[in-house]
């Protein structure tokens, strides 16, 4: 099932039965009649699979079924802010603010644009708030109406993180996990994970989208990924980050097998100069530090002719030109073991850089997932 499947009054009304300990108490505290409440709980119930209250004396006892919810449903509805906000107006808002225009979001959805727009009205009025503003012909998000997006986005990372775990609970072996891969874990790191991991849990949907790590951070803080795999940053950079180390990467300087420098036991700064260079664009971390090499031998940093930010095209622009560069050895490991490329030199230590995992410091993985790090951590040693 998905999250928006949820009501969100019968989740309001699962959390205050929880708080308050009794139908009635909860009942007066949503505004619904005690009929009505009840009738909400064991929608919910059905809807899930579980049974979240046994009647004692003292009244409503959560079951362990409802301690695993409660804290995901209060923490969503403390994203959602409002006791107003509907899931067909918050789906209305995220296909907007995820598309960019009416338009786009009403192919995405399958949604009439004037359902859309009305949602969307409706939710602003619900909140009390601008979400949109008018640019010419289109709109944009307000600076709160990006902000909401991001909430609502989180709203629904947790209460899709409850349902794996209700199900966990139930020993269906379900889950879902979404990874941003950046470039060091794409050759070795993450492929030999997933296969350890999917072979004692076949039925956990596993997402992986690729990208550098400005690409992927935004979506991380939206709750669209579950975390990120690579190079780590400094984390004071990131307050709302949290790294896990797992190992340390050394660069090496790679070159095509018959390269001019092949021969030479020793190769220099200025060796290396005298070469052009094919690397990831200007501010990629390694890149960075790939200039130390010219700088702490007191040199000029050479002009870099080639960008290229694909480790796929790296390799085949090596094998044809003198072109140098500098990567992971696992990202050329196939090519060093097939004698298309070679290691020319050894990188100083202070471009080593250390892959770890990045997530949202108010993260709470769910049993699948904690799972995953586990393979991931056995993997990565």
């Amino acid at each position: 099932m998905k999250c928006e499947d949820l009501n969100l009054r019968h989740l309001r009304a699962f959390v205050k039965t929880c708080d308050l300990g009794t139908l009635l108490a909860a009942a007066n505290a949503v505004h619904l009649s005690q009929p009505a409440l009840t009738q909400g709980l064991h929608k919910l119930e059905s809807q899930l699979n579980v049974t979240l209250f046994q009647r004692a004396s003292g009244g409503m006892q959560p079951t362990a079924a409802a301690n695993l919810l409660l804290p995901r449903a209060k923490r969503a509805l403390e994203y959602i802010r409002s006791s107003r906000a509907t899931h067909k107006q918050i789906r209305a808002f995220v296909a907007l603010a995820s598309h960019g225009t009416y338009a786009s979001a009403s192919n995405a959805t399958g949604n009439a644009n004037a359902s859309l727009h009305r949602a969307v009205r409706d939710l602003e009025a619900a909140l009390g708030i601008a979400l949109t503003e008018r640019v010419g012909r289109g709109i944009k998000l307000t600076r709160q109406g990006k902000a909401t997006a991001r909430r609502f986005r989180l709203a629904y990372a947790e209460l899709t993180a409850a349902i794996d775990e209700v199900a966990h609970l139930n020993d269906e072996g379900h889950g879902r996990i979404a990874i941003g891969a950046m470039p060091l874990c794409r050759a070795r790191l993450l492929p030999q994970t997933i296969i350890q991991f999917h072979n004692t849990s076949p039925n956990c949907h596993i997402k992986v989208l690729e990208g550098a790590y400005t690409e992927l951070i935004e979506p991380l803080r939206d709750g669209e990924l579950d975390m990120l795999i690579g190079a780590l940053r400094n984390p004071t950079d990131d307050p709302d980050l949290q790294q896990r180390p797992l190992f340390q990467d050394q660069p090496v300087i790679v070159g095509r097998h018959d390269h001019p420098l092949a021969s030479r036991k020793r190769i220099s700064p200025s060796d290396l100069a005298s070469y052009e260079w094919c690397l990831p664009p200007t501010g990629v971390l390694l890149r960075d530090r790939w200039q130390s090499i010219f700088t702490e031998a007191g040199m000029t940093v050479p002009e870099v002719s080639l960008e290229c930010g694909s480790a796929m095209m790296l390799r085949q622009i090596l094998k044809d030109t003198d072109c140098l560069t500098i990567l992971s050895p696992d990202q050329v490991a196939v090519e060093l073991e097939a004698g298309w490329l070679t290691v020319l030199a050894d990188t100083p230590q202070s471009l080593n850089r250390t892959i770890g995992v990045i997530s949202r410091r108010e993260w709470r993985p769910t049993p699948m997932q904690q799972s995953f790090l586990r393979s991931l951590e056995q993997c990565g040693s």
